[in-house]
């Protein structure tokens, strides 16, 4: 009986989050202003990479995830933007991947109404706030029509 209840459970999992997952920028919107909770999850190994101004030819298999808690929505022309868009970011501290001591890993989206998204994440010294990593990550929106690197979930 067990071996049959893990593989539906294991189903009913992955058929909630397929319906849980937000299609694009306007179901994102609607589910914002609703005050519902949201949550991001990157697939940077499907975005472009930009480090140290140059297009990254390899980029990191990493995923990495983030609640939406604060956001500021732009609408067109608003700013003197030509596509509304949404931004967030958000700041913790953690170890430093690369040595010994703390950083704060610092991370700022902005997702435009055409799908694009664009991450920004930096790795600031707590003491002298020096940036010590500054990476810029571009993808899209993933949904039926695309394998976009960036996937938002309704948070039940």
């Amino acid at each position: 009986m067990r071996l049959i209840l893990f593989p539906l459970g294991f189903l009913f999992a992955f058929s909630v989050s397929a319906q849980n997952s937000l299609k694009g920028f306007y179901e994102l919107m609607e589910a914002l202003r609703s005050g519902k909770h949201v949550k991001m999850v990157v697939e940077y190994k499907k975005c472009q990479m930009i480090s140290d101004n140059e297009i990254a030819e390899k980029i990191p298999d990493a995923i990495g995830g983030m609640s939406i808690d604060t956001w500021e929505y732009f609408a067109k022309g608003s700013i003197r933007n030509e596509k509304a868009f949404v931004a967030f970011s958000a700041s913790h501290l953690i170890q430093y991947p690369k040595g010994d001591g703390y950083v704060f890993n610092y991370v700022k989206v902005k997702v435009a109404e055409d799908n694009k998204v664009k991450i920004t994440a930096r790795y600031i010294d707590p003491k002298t706030f020096d940036t010590l990593m500054d990476e810029n990550f571009f993808g899209e929106i993933k949904n039926d029509k695309n394998e976009g690197g960036v996937l938002f979930l309704l948070n039940q």
